[in-house]
């Protein structure tokens, strides 16, 4: 590797010598009602505020200032090869659909301000929902579709929503999955009761409607058009929230990630061009889902406010109807590039492991591929390259910082690729790794990886309702530095190397879940005495959860059927997305002699990795009976 300048580094200094500069020149491509009067405050909020005193509306930026000059554009693209439709949405059409939407929420009792909660799966209702609550200055809170009933009434408590929208079902490969009895577990089991719930009937499977409470979708929205009602776009401060998002915590209470409306529009607009480097009227499609941030991101706003057409792909990368399916949306739609994540190409590369259903399509128009969410393997990255001799982007962020941290910047000019690096940091993040200390470490020398006081826009700017909690869990560990929670080192060409998490998150295909809400479930089953879960590596996923229990003295039943029952919890509890699978029955736990249950020692042997006796250990022989376990499960 070579010191030469690029024009990355250019960019990165002008962003370095005046980042309010910097932010206020980008703000320049939003539509604002009232401009701020202070760039950043830094007095403002937990560690500042951007675009203070700024007036503005996201759904207005995204959708409506883009009529006049491409309203015959396609915004939207649905593909669903799991029902057979495939739709495109001008956006004169999205205008009309959204502001009619907004306009049935408003009769609904939603007002600037008040939380919608939303539970569907990936139709373009589901991307009308956001828009119309940004439109009225409410504030959404999607969530994911493979959730149970718990994990959503946890989030209804949480958001306290004025109602919910939801649909029939979702669609899963060849499986269709009910939603109405899971929406009305949650609202049962949930201490906040919402108003009214909007539903979306699917022709796959119908459902009831309760009484008083529920309304169909299509009847609302069909008698508001009827009678040409629409809602106008609401100006709102751009330090208003636009939505909470619910990432995985340690603890029982999941953590409502808040993003603001100026500094995300500026943010995710930048990164459309720069980053991405994608053009206005192009096809840019993120294989993700809405119900998590690289939807939020990238299937909606993202493409949106940069006048792009976006897919809303109701699919899987195999299986629907095979491991052409990526090739055949690229294809048919003219995508010039793609985000997804690593695991849909190990599942690929697995399924037609020479590319051969790629040669019957036509990808002349592709021009990139990135991929996050967890860490890209080189092996996938370079079979990537390989069969698609495009850019393979790999890149890292999190669900709280709302777009990438850190990557090759295509659009400014992409840099040399070392495979197994997510590459540099983007204008906006100063990343340092530190000891445990708080300390700078030497390149090549691994630590926590840190993000230095103020995030930029787009940045997460406290938990919902919870400031105090977003101090403790992001800002207190290393004073002045967002703490990641991950693991990794700088190199000493400033390339960024992430290894691993440092609490208790694991990555399973890219969805962030927490081991300690599955041990919560395993422990509650009335013969298990004590529990650990890890994320174990596989080649598919990234990481899949193993769960180790030992049961009670006097149980009197196989462990196979307890293993079997405590399987079926979590999947009914956590949801199918925990992908757990695998229950241990070990007679104990290795732990330290002051009771801390060795997670990272029994993961290194599940891994295969080079493991040692940890001296704090109270009984070494334990690790061997662990190995064992696992051996006798084909692990380790």
């Amino acid at each position: 590797m070579t010191s030469t300048r690029s024009p990355y580094h250019e960019a990165y200094a002008a962003w370095q010598a005046d980042p309010e500069g910097f932010w206020a020149e980008a703000a320049g491509d939003i539509d604002w009602f009232r401009p701020a009067s202070r760039v950043f405050d830094p007095e403002a909020g937990v560690y500042g505020r951007w675009f203070v005193g700024a007036e503005c509306n996201t759904c207005f930026n995204a959708v409506d200032r883009h009529v006049a000059s491409r309203g015959d554009q396609a915004a939207l693209i649905y593909d669903s090869p799991v029902t057979g439709v495939v739709r495109a949405i001008t956006y004169r059409e999205l205008r009309h659909e959204v502001a009619t939407l907004a306009a049935v929420l408003r009769d609904m009792g939603v007002e600037r301000g008040d939380r919608v909660v939303i539970y569907m799966p990936m139709i373009p209702e589901t991307a009308f929902a956001m828009l119309a609550c940004a439109r009225i200055g409410a504030v959404h809170s999607v969530v994911f579709g493979g959730f149970a009933a718990k994990e959503l009434a946890t989030r209804i408590d949480d958001a306290r929503p004025k109602i919910v929208l939801s649909a029939s079902c979702g669609v899963e490969g060849g499986r269709v999955i009910p939603y109405k009895p899971l929406l009305d577990e949650a609202i049962a089991l949930s201490s906040v009761k919402p108003e009214g719930c909007l539903i979306v009937q699917r022709p796959q499977l119908s459902c009831e409607l309760t009484q008083g409470r529920d309304r169909d979708w299509a009847s609302a929205v069909g008698q508001a058009k009827a009678e040409g009602r629409e809602a106008a776009c609401v100006p709102v401060a751009a330090t208003d929230p636009l939505y909470v998002l619910y990432t995985s915590g340690t603890t029982g209470i999941p953590k409502g990630v808040v993003r603001d409306n100026g500094g995300h529009m500026v943010a995710l607009k930048w990164s459309m061009e720069h980053f991405f480097g994608v053009k206005p009227g192009e096809v840019f499609w993120a294989a993700s889902d809405v119900g998590w941030v690289v939807g939020h991101s990238y299937i909606v706003y993202g493409p949106l406010l940069h006048g792009c057409t976006a897919i809303l792909y109701e699919g899987k990368p195999v299986g629907t109807p095979d491991a052409g399916a990526y090739w055949r949306v690229i294809a048919q739609h003219g995508v010039v590039t793609q985000f997804t994540a690593p695991t849909a190409f190990r599942a690929i590369k697995k399924e037609d492991p020479k590319a051969e259903l790629l040669k019957a399509y036509d990808l002349s128009r592709f021009r990139a591929l990135f991929l996050a969410g967890e860490r890209a393997d080189p092996d996938t990255v370079q079979w990537a390259e390989t069969i698609l001799g495009v850019p393979v982007i790999d890149h890292w962020w999190q669900t709280e910082t709302g777009w990438p941290v850190v990557g090759n910047p295509l659009g400014i000019g992409a840099l040399p690729v070392k495979h197994g690096s997510p590459t540099v940091p983007l204008p906006g993040y100063r990343v340092e790794v530190l000891d445990e200390g708080g300390k700078p470490v030497a390149p090549g020398t691994m630590g926590a990886i840190v993000i230095k006081l103020p995030l930029p826009p787009g940045a997460l700017p406290t938990l919902w309702q919870a400031d105090d909690r977003f101090r403790q869990s992001y800002l207190s560990v290393y004073p002045g530095y967002y703490n990641t929670s991950d693991a990794g080192f700088l190199d000493e060409d400033g390339y960024l190397w992430v290894m691993g998490r440092t609490d208790d998150i694991i990555n399973v295909a890219g969805h962030r879940l927490s081991t300690g809400g599955m041990e919560e479930v395993l422990a509650s089953h009335p013969a298990v005495a004590e529990c650990a879960v890890i994320g174990v590596k596989d080649s598919l996923k990234g990481e899949v959860p193993c769960g180790f229990v030992v049961l009670k003295s006097g149980v009197n039943r196989t462990p196979s059927d307890i293993e079997a029952e405590l399987v079926a919890m979590v999947r009914e509890r956590i949801g199918p997305v925990a992908a757990f699978k695998l229950a241990i029955t070990v007679g104990r736990l290795p732990k330290t002699r002051s009771g801390k249950i060795l997670r990272g020692t029994m993961k290194k042997i599940a891994d295969g990795d080079t493991w040692t006796v940890p001296a704090t250990i109270d009984d070494p022989a334990i690790l061997d009976e662990i190995g064992d376990a696992l051996r006798g499960r084909g692990l380790a």
